[in-house]
């Protein structure tokens, strides 16, 4: 899984000071830290299913309790770092990731991992926003930031690079728990770096704390994911789920009026306003939770479906998160000559592509040959597609509004990455259950039997069926029923995910073509 930039905020030659090495340096290893935390859990889901026997979509809410509050406190983190320093912040967010990494290393529960995914989530939400914004600080120029800013999607894009391989080299030769245990490490390394080399920097001239956007958004996006994440598991006509689904669509609109009346507002409103901007901003959230819904749906089929070793997992997320990576220097070199709006179409094609391909592959077929091309496919489109999204929404406003422009478009790309495994998840196990039911009652197996494995399907879902099918020889009659019906269900994520892709190729063909920003949309 991979993060993407945040906003360089503006830095004045006034208010610019020199930027050091360590500063430097203290930005990048906080962004790859960052980076690593995110993407490590995602090659152990099958040893978290194996390990601490979740049920239902518990498995779904290890990834979202990091993704959540990235996307809700990311913007808020920056306003701190520019209200009381950025140092500060780059300290304390990377003992928070090792605090939370140290808890989930210690978890002998889904809840405990829960709790410390959150606690690290909580840290990168502060260090994401604020290594860009300490080490743009410190530039003067155009052509300066321009560089540092390279460097900081290098070192992003590294640690998408290193996760997996941290995570799969880990469980392989030791437990998922040193897969937390090195991120804490990093942590560490990172929050001495920051402390003793990082130059101090704020910006508090015209900024404020929007608090009743910041709770009101929090509240509303936490409520929406858990009735989407929960539906499957507890009936999406139950009173706990439209209870949720109500209060998401309460406090999203007291959002709305909160930031309507801010003066100070988290998320400009006005920015809509411009049909081009609002097109590539729901490009933004439609397209990055293809995405995310792809390495969520990888992640299952090949850990707690099929359960393959780690190192299988991770070579499959070095081939959707790696290549980014790797063609950097290309993609770079394409956004300097190419409009972003052909690249940002070519590489969601990519993606639907990679993603229709990847949903044709059956459930038994353990090899890992045939993953190849179309997660390559999805991480090539991955790569340009992230690279060109902000620059396709930036092209759309006028140039005053193209920082705000550019957080706002950050803002919505990563709830476009926390929507990813909240739906898939849900898409996925609630077609797998109905599958499985289906299969189990025209399988002609015991009723002693289909009763033991229908329990088991009310009480933990689909997931914990396969795995208890496939380690106890009593139920072991019903375990390929359990596989098929789960490759059957993230089978229909990998085609939603596909057409998530496509529909936003399509929409910035056709409304992003040739755009920019004009006097008439001047807001």
């Amino acid at each position: 899984m991979s993060h993407s930039s945040a906003a360089a905020p503006p830095a004045s030659p006034a208010q610019a000071s020199r930027l050091t090495t360590g500063t430097l340096t203290a930005g990048l290893l906080a962004v790859c830290l960052a980076q690593i935390g995110l993407a490590v859990p995602a090659t152990l889901n099958g040893l978290f299913q194996s390990d601490l026997h979740p049920v239902g979509a518990q498995l779904t809410w290890v990834s979202d309790a990091f993704l959540l509050p990235v996307a809700v406190l990311e913007l808020t983190f920056g306003l701190l770092g520019d209200l009381f320093g950025r140092k500060r912040l780059l300290v304390a967010g990377a003992l928070l990731v090792a605090a939370g990494e140290l808890l989930s290393t210690a978890a002998d529960g889904i809840h405990l991992l829960w709790a410390g995914q959150a606690v690290a989530g909580l840290g990168a939400a502060a260090l994401f926003p604020t290594s860009l914004a300490v080490i743009a600080a410190g530039t003067s120029t155009h052509a300066e930031r321009a560089r540092v800013i390279a460097l900081w999607a290098a070192l992003l894009s590294t640690g998408g690079f290193l996760a997996p391989l941290l995570g799969g080299i880990t469980a392989t030769y030791g437990s998922w728990r040193w897969a937390f245990v090195g991120v804490a490490v990093i942590a560490g390394a990172s929050a001495l770096v920051s402390a003793f080399l990082a130059r101090d920097s704020r910006s508090p001239e015209g900024r404020g704390l929007d608090l009743a956007g910041q709770i009101t958004v929090g509240l509303g996006l936490f409520a929406l994911l858990y009735a989407i994440i929960q539906g499957p598991t507890d009936g999406w006509g139950s009173v706990r789920i439209v209870t949720a689904f109500v209060a998401a669509a309460v406090f999203l609109v007291l959002f709305v009026v909160a930031e309507l009346r801010a003066r100070s507002p988290l998320l400009r409103l006005d920015l809509f306003r411009n049909r081009a901007f609002a097109v590539a901003s729901f490009v933004a959230v439609v397209g990055m939770f293809a995405f995310l819904g792809t390495a969520y749906s990888v992640s299952i089929r090949l850990g707690a479906v099929q359960d393959q070793p780690p190192m299988r997992t991770a070579l499959a997320f070095l081939l959707l998160n790696g290549l980014a990576l790797l063609l950097l220097p290309v993609t770079e070199r394409l956004l300097r000559s190419v409009a972003p709006w052909k690249l940002l179409t070519v590489g969601l094609v990519l993606m639907a592509a990679g993603d229709f391909w990847a949903a044709t592959l059956p459930i038994h077929t353990l090899a890992f040959p045939p993953l190849i091309l179309p997660l390559g496919m999805v991480g090539i489109g991955f790569a340009v597609t992230v690279s060109s999204v902000t620059a396709s929404a930036v092209n759309t406003v006028p140039v005053p509004l193209a920082g705000m422009a550019s957080a706002t478009t950050n803002l919505l790309r990563d709830f476009g990455f926390t929507l990813g495994p909240a739906i898939i998840g849900a898409v996925a196990l609630s077609r797998a259950s109905t599958a499985f039911g289906t299969s189990l009652h025209g399988s002609g197996l015991p009723a002693g039997l289909q009763g033991a494995a229908s329990g088991i399907l009310a009480e933990g879902g689909p997931l914990a069926v396969n795995a208890a099918s496939e380690k106890s020889p009593k139920l072991h009659p019903v375990h390929d029923l359990a596989m098929s019906a789960l490759g059957h269900g993230y089978s229909v994520g990998f085609v939603v995910c596909g057409c998530a892709a496509l529909l936003s190729a399509l929409l910035a063909l056709a409304a992003l073509r040739g755009h920019g920003a004009t006097d008439d949309e001047a807001l």
